[in-house]
C-alpha cells in the first residue's frame, strides 16, 4: 500500500467502485465531518459532469437487497487509471 493509500476495515482508497445498480464510481479518500467527526467517503461518478459526492461511510459500506439477496451498494472492482486520478 502506499503512503497516500489507506484502507478501513472494508474500503480500499482510492480506488474504483461498482455500484449494485451497474455504474462506477471513482472513491478518492475517506473525509472527516467538521462538526460531529463522522466518516464520509469522498467520490465522483465516472459518467456525466463528474461532480464530487460525498456519503456516510456506513451508508456506503452498507448491503441493499436486490431480487431477495443481500449485495454490497458499492463494491471494489479496481484502481482508478492513472490519467483519470484528480485529487
Amino acid at each position: 500500500m502506499s503512503a497516500t493509500e489507506t484502507k478501513t476495515p472494508e474500503l480500499r482508497t482510492p480506488g474504483r467502485y461498482r455500484h449494485y445498480k451497474g455504474s462506477d464510481y471513482d472513491v478518492y479518500e475517506v473525509a472527516t465531518h467538521s462538526e460531529d467527526e463522522s466518516s464520509l467517503v469522498v467520490y465522483r461518478p465516472c459518467y456525466g459532469e463528474k461532480a464530487l459526492w460525498v456519503r456516510p461511510l456506513s451508508m456506503f459500506l452498507e448491503e441493499v437487497v436486490v431480487e431477495g439477496k443481500p449485495v454490497p451498494r458499492f463494491a471494489y472492482i479496481g484502481d482508478i487509471p492513472t490519467d483519470e486520478k484528480m485529487i
